[in-house]
């Protein structure tokens, strides 16, 4: 069955009288949306601060974060590129369906319950969707760059089946593969002229080694994790030498606040790699803890805030436009988690520690108020200036951020 609706929003946009419409695919970002929240208050919960649901099981943070709501706002992303105009693909929609629902009926239920089994097993299907609609990306278009990506979604279909009979915390390194190869993956796509030739069989072989450090660690954690620090540190390094932030960084606007984001995001991947390298992140202690935010917050945030005015817009069906309150979140995400981690290191898991926990929630709060936002109040009005020559293209405006 396909869709063809759209929910259509009032108001004005930012230049004229006409009409937003918003796209019917906005439902699987309240999905994902839902499972975010759900998600950070069991991460409250960990922290030992107050959250608004004090009951809920908070040892099903770290599963609904990734594969609810991040598998679901990645899985739509691809599910609205094989989609788009071949209505015959629709069921490529199931991916952020069934994982997002999934992520909600976890986070309700738990891990011990009935509602929370049913979230796991649709999780399951929804990963298996997700593989699909890559390998019917690939049928469409037989590119290295898509085999990459294929790649990316094998860990998180095998996570969420391991889960069942494995504690989460083995998981983390599937898990992080799964985003790690997810986004650099993005970047190769989004940045290509500026990567080079050489990027899409570079990334390829840096993310089977990834996956292979991550696979080992379910037999041997210990050296299989100092060696998956080891790629993803090498991941980052090829991502500040070959992406575009470090190019774009003396721009202006958007290009810049991207590139500010995507530079504090590989700089997280460093640190989670040395963490890695240097204790393994044993379960238990701080590390542990470290190796986990530098990776889904540190990295996967920022990424996050680094596209939005990029990807939402493809996926809404509505322009996020950009504006220089979107630093705000930005910093507050990295000074938290900089709180978090330098707390961890130095004085333990107290009172900074939490607070660092608590700023990095009320940072990703506080951006999706940002964006809803700009979304409302339109493109910014912008002074008529005679030029004399065309403006430059950039990374993020011409070739693609």
């Amino acid at each position: 069955m396909t869709v063809t609706s759209s929910l259509q929003a009032p108001g004005p946009t930012g230049s004229g009288g006409k009409r937003r419409r918003i796209s019917w695919r906005v439902i699987f970002l309240v999905l994902g949306g839902l499972s975010l929240l759900m998600g950070m208050n069991a991460g409250l919960l960990n922290l030992g601060s107050w959250a608004p649901a004090e009951a809920q099981d908070d040892s099903v943070h770290g599963f609904v974060m990734t594969a609810g709501f991040l598998g679901t706002l990645i899985s739509l992303e691809r599910a609205q590129a094989l989609a788009h105009n071949e209505p015959k693909n629709s069921w490529a929609f199931l991916a952020p369906t069934l994982l997002g629902a999934g992520g909600i009926l976890l986070a309700i239920g738990g891990t011990a319950s009935f509602w929370g089994l049913v979230g796991h097993l649709l999780m399951i299907q929804g990963a298996l969707a997700f593989t699909l609609v890559y390998l019917w990306l690939w049928r469409r278009a037989p590119l290295p760059l898509l085999a990459t990506q294929i790649l990316s979604a094998v860990p998180l279909l095998v996570a969420t089946i391991l889960v069942l009979r494995f504690d989460v915390s083995a998981l983390i390194p599937l898990l992080g593969s799964f985003l790690i190869i997810t986004i650099a993956s993005e970047r190769a796509e989004l940045a290509q002229l500026s990567m080079g030739p050489r990027a899409v069989p570079t990334l390829l072989t840096l993310s089977l080694l990834l996956i292979l450090a991550a696979t080992a660690s379910l037999i041997w954690p210990d050296p299989a994790s100092r060696a998956f620090g080891v790629v993803q540190i090498v991941i980052a390094l090829w991502l500040i030498k070959d992406d575009a932030p470090r190019r774009l960084i003396k721009s202006k606007g958007l290009p810049r606040y991207s590139a500010y984001a995507l530079l504090a995001g590989y700089f997280w991947l460093i640190v989670g790699g040395i963490v890695w390298i240097a204790t393994a992140g044993a379960v238990g202690t701080p590390y542990y803890d470290i190796v986990i935010h530098t990776i889904f917050i540190g990295f996967a945030f920022t990424m996050i805030m680094a596209h939005a005015p990029v990807i939402f817009p493809a996926v809404m069906g509505i322009p996020v436009p950009y504006r220089r309150i979107m630093y705000v979140p930005l910093v507050m995400l990295n000074v938290g988690l900089a709180l978090r981690v330098g707390a961890e290191l130095i004085v333990g898991q107290g009172s900074l520690w939490v607070l660092g926990g608590q700023i990095n929630v009320i940072a990703v709060l506080l951006f999706l108020i940002t964006v809803f936002g700009t979304v409302i109040a339109g493109e910014p009005t912008k002074k008529t200036k005679r030029r004399t020559k065309p403006a430059p293209a950039t990374v993020l405006g011409g070739e693609g951020a």
